[in-house]
């Protein structure tokens, strides 16, 4: 039985080596490269954002211990002045100092805080309210201020109009 088309004379099939996962092809490199640079972007930008916004931070943990609404004033006049020169802020008092804040809020200002601000630091003494509610809006502005559109230090021909 030397046939040479008998079936046990074939051999098993063979198969070849699974394909490894590593090294990967030189085009998961590139992606690899890709999504560790923008991570890295990320992550850099929510860095730089978090150490901008320690003054708001140190502004908030401040405001705590505020007791009165000279001190509340002086919190955000300091907190002011982390974003706008000293010749734009020094100079604002009354009312031209509560209208410069609400303009640099998104919040508009109630009557009450815009009176304390104005006159209230020369008053002996405020109720726990009054101060209750100047101290909710100075944690509201200094969480969510900006820079004030007319005193924008960049002039409009540098922003590429």
């Amino acid at each position: 039985m030397d046939d040479a088309t008998s079936l046990d004379r074939l051999h098993d099939i063979v198969v070849p080596p699974e394909v490894p996962w590593w090294p990967p092809a030189p085009g998961w490199y590139a992606v690899m490269i890709l999504v560790a640079a923008g991570v890295l972007a990320i992550a850099y930008r929510s860095w730089r954002h978090w150490q901008a916004n320690r003054y708001r931070r140190a502004a908030l943990q401040e405001l705590q211990s505020a007791d009165s609404a000279a001190s509340v004033s002086e919190i955000l006049r300091r907190t002011a002045l982390a974003i706008q020169p000293r010749g734009e802020i020094a100079d604002l008092v009354g009312d031209r100092w509560a209208a410069w804040l609400s303009e640099a809020a998104p919040q508009p200002m109630p009557p009450q805080v815009r009176e304390q601000l104005a006159s209230a630091i020369y008053r002996k003494s405020e109720t726990t309210d009054e101060l209750n509610s100047l101290r909710e809006y100075a944690s509201g502005w200094i969480q969510t201020h900006e820079i004030p559109a007319a005193t924008n230090p960049l002039p409009e021909d540098r922003h590429g109009c």
